[in-house]
C-alpha cells in the first residue's frame, strides 16, 4: 500500500526499524486486534496499539467508568465517570489516532458470543480481571485458532504470556494453552481481586505495554515470541523472569484426551 505524507510522518519511527519498515507498518494498518477489557491493562494496551497504527481494534467490556478506576485506567478521564468504558476508550483512541477503526462491544464476553467474536480478529489480547473470562477467552482462542496475548496483575506483581496452542503450519510444534498452565480457576476467595488487595497503577502500564509489544510481534511475525513462556514481573524488586511452559498432554482442552469440546461447558 502507499502511505499518505501524514502517515509517513506519524509512523516514521516504525518505518525506520528494519524489523517493521513500510511493509510491516502496512500490515499493522490492515490488522485486527480484539482487546478484552478496557481497564488497568486494557487501557495502555489499547492506546499503544492505536498509536502503532493497528487498523481495527475491537473492545469488549460491559463496565462503566468509576472514580476508583482512574488511578490506573489511563484511557479514561475524570469527566468519563459513569460512562461506558468502551465509549470512553473509543474517544481516547480517536484523540491519539483518528485513522484507527474502533469497534466497541458494550457487553460481557459469554459462551454464546465468544467464538464468533474472537474468530473475527487476528490476535486477541486479554486484560480481563476475573478467572471465568480468562478461561473463556483461552478456550475460544483455541477453537478459533487465534493467538492469545494474556496479561495479569495484582498488587506489585504481573504476568504476561502468549498462547498459541494450535500449530501455525502442518507438522509444527504446538504451544501450551492457558489451561496447560492453570488447569482450572481457584476456589472463590482464594485469590483476592485488585479491589480487595490493591494494585500499583503505574505497573499496570508496564504489563499492558508488554502485552502491546507481544501483540505487535505476533501480527508481524518478528522477534522471539513469548509463546511457550511465562514472563513473571516483580515490580517491587524490579525483577523479570521468563519460565518455560510446555504443552500438557493431560490438558482438558488441548491435551491428548480433551474433555472440553464445547464452550457452553464452562460458560460459568
Amino acid at each position: 500500500m502507499s502511505f499518505t505524507d501524514a502517515q509517513v510522518r506519524r509512523y516514521a519511527r516504525h518505518i525506520l526499524l528494519d524489523e517493521i519498515g513500510g511493509e510491516g507498518q502496512a500490515r499493522l494498518l490492515a490488522s485486527r486486534v480484539l482487546v478484552v477489557g478496557a481497564g488497568g491493562l486494557g487501557s495502555p494496551l489499547l492506546l499503544y496499539l492505536a498509536a502503532a497504527g493497528v487498523g481495527t481494534i475491537g473492545i469488549i467490556d460491559d463496565d462503566a467508568v468509576d472514580l476508583s478506576n482512574l488511578q490506573r485506567q489511563i484511557a479514561h478521564a475524570t469527566e468519563a465517570v459513569g460512562r461506558a468504558k468502551v465509549e470512553s476508550a473509543q474517544e481516547s483512541i480517536a484523540r491519539i489516532n483518528p485513522e484507527v477503526q474502533v469497534i466497541p462491544y458494550a457487553a460481557r464476553l459469554t459462551a454464546a458470543n465468544a467464538l464468533a467474536l474472537i474468530g473475527d480478529y487476528d490476535v486477541i489480547a486479554d486484560g480481563s480481571d476475573n478467572f471465568s473470562t480468562r478461561f473463556l477467552v483461552n478456550d475460544a482462542c483455541y477453537f478459533a485458532r487465534r493467538p492469545l496475548v494474556s496479561g495479569a496483575i495484582l498488587r506489585f506483581d504481573g504476568q504476561v504470556a502468549t498462547f498459541r496452542s494450535h500449530p501455525r503450519a502442518a507438522g509444527a510444534e504446538r504451544g501450551p494453552c492457558y489451561r496447560c498452565l492453570f488447569r482450572e480457576a481457584p476456589p472463590p476467595g482464594e485469590v483476592p481481586s485488585c479491589a480487595e488487595a490493591g494494585v500499583l497503577g503505574a505497573f499496570c502500564g508496564v504489563i499492558g505495554s508488554l502485552q502491546a509489544t507481544e501483540v505487535i510481534k505476533e501480527l508481524l511475525g518478528i522477534g522471539e515470541s513469548l509463546a511457550g513462556y511465562l514472563l513473571i514481573c516483580d515490580g517491587l524488586r524490579g525483577i523479570f523472569r521468563r519460565i518455560r511452559v510446555r504443552p500438557d498432554s493431560g490438558c482438558p482442552l488441548c491435551g491428548d484426551q480433551p474433555s472440553i469440546h464445547d464452550l457452553s461447558i464452562h460458560a460459568h
